[in-house]
């Protein structure tokens, strides 16, 4: 079983179960295809890399064998220049013999391109990435070595990932649940929780979790966003982000944000609204939900929906507004089904949506989701859209509230349960 480690500050170590990453990696060791690992910044991406090299060590790969360069640290500064970095590792790889290359954060590196196709055509090299923004994924080098790289894609802890981290007593799943979306599913953020022994600090524990994800959000919109697009005017990109972190789960359009921001007093063009969110999305920090025409079968050009990726970030950015918690909860089931693996979409019927429509490994699945359907008339309008679809699909309704039923075939389920199973 591979275990996850997050190293404590007083020396103790936490260990979260996250064995789908590493098994995915796994699974194409030793293949001729590059190896990317994408994600937001602090999600887990260079801990992965260190687990697999110590898993690799187990298997009797010597440390020769393996170099590992972390492109964000100063002492790697003049490793920047691709030839430089190319002809670091060239000259360190053994001969006759596999090689394990692991760079991370590549995308620090001017022309990383080069250096990464060269490698690749070595043979003997097997090829390991990380980035924190998806121009790994973009320009000709991509173009040119499709097909021949594979990504596994990183997310913050899952709710089952995070109940998991507790040691015992542990909290009850609704204490753990309202902490999830209140201290963030950063993995360090868990870590702080447990060095200060489950919350006997409370207040410095809070203190600390809003100092990481303060320096989270430093790093993505100064470091990713500003510095990527050369961003002059950072106040209105913050007030942006801000705004979308309000509206997770809403209904809307690049010109629907330019003219409600430009009525609230700050004046923004639809083409920079459309750039900063484009960085956003390149950063992982936002995931855009596009509408699927559900009859017709394709998916629409208008009115998409946002989400972001952590809901202790959005705190952060937007403070408590336990009243979303609809769409908060939209939001966390939303990244669970990119997390198992489906293409997410928003339903579009004929009168109606439905929350979403995932294409997965099962084929395609409904989703409705509501924190209670107590009430007979709430219960009748989160089933319509599910009834309304006429093919024999499985749906689902999602709530909070205890136990399980079916409705005409359709599965209503405690969504904490679900998100735990």
């Amino acid at each position: 079983m591979f275990l996850w480690f997050i190293k404590l500050h007083e020396g103790a170590e936490l260990m979260i179960n996250r064995p789908e990453y590493l098994k995915k990696l796994f699974s194409f060791k030793d293949k001729q295809l590059i190896k990317i690992v994408t994600g937001v910044r602090r999600c887990g991406k260079s801990t992965l890399l260190t687990l697999y090299q110590e898993e690799l060590r187990k298997l009797g790969v010597s440390q020769g064998q393996i170099q590992s360069i972390n492109l964000e640290d100063v002492d790697n500064e003049p490793r920047l220049d691709y030839r430089i970095l190319h002809e670091h590792i060239k000259t360190r790889l053994i001969p006759n013999k596999q090689n394990y290359v692991f760079l991370d954060e590549i995308q620090n590196v001017n022309g990383f391109e080069k250096t990464v196709r060269s490698l690749f055509d070595k043979g003997n090299v097997d090829l390991y990435l990380t980035g924190s923004n998806s121009k790994l994924q973009s320009g000709e080098w991509a173009t040119s070595l499709a097909g021949r790289y594979v990504e596994t894609h990183m997310f913050p802890l899952s709710f089952k990932e995070y109940t998991e981290a507790y040691s015992h007593p542990r909290p009850t799943i609704d204490d753990l649940y309202s902490r999830y979306l209140q201290y963030s599913s950063f993995p360090y953020a868990v870590s702080m929780i447990e060095n200060n022994g489950d919350f006997t600090n409370l207040q410095r524990t809070k203190a600390q979790i809003h100092d990481y994800l303060s320096g989270i959000y430093s790093s993505i919109v100064l470091k990713d966003v500003v510095e990527n697009k050369k961003i002059k005017e950072v106040g209105r990109l913050e007030k942006l982000i801000k705004f979308m972190a309000d509206n997770i789960g809403s209904e809307t359009s690049i010109k629907k944000i330019s003219d409600t921001m430009t009525s609230d007093g700050v004046k923004i063009l639809p083409l920079t609204v459309e750039s900063y969110i484009d960085a956003f999305l390149n950063s992982y920090v936002l995931y855009r939900a596009d509408r699927y025409d559900v009859k017709g079968k394709k998916i629409l050009k208008t009115l998409n929906k946002y989400y972001l990726v952590d809901m202790g970030l959005r705190r952060f950015l937007t403070g408590d507004k336990s009243a979303d918690r609809g769409h908060i909860l939209e939001n966390v089931v939303y990244l669970e089904l990119l997390r198992r693996g489906c293409k997410v979409y928003v339903g579009k019927l004929k009168t109606t949506e439905v929350d979403f429509v995932a294409e997965g490994m099962n084929g395609v699945e409904y989703y409705q989701v509501a924190e209670t359907v107590l009430g007979e008339e709430t219960l009748a309008r989160e089933l319509a859209p599910l009834d309304s679809i006429r093919d024999h699909n499985p749906k689902f309704l999602l709530t909070r509230d205890y136990g399980s039923a079916s409705h005409n075939g359709i599965q209503q389920k405690n969504v904490l349960e679900w998100l735990i199973c």
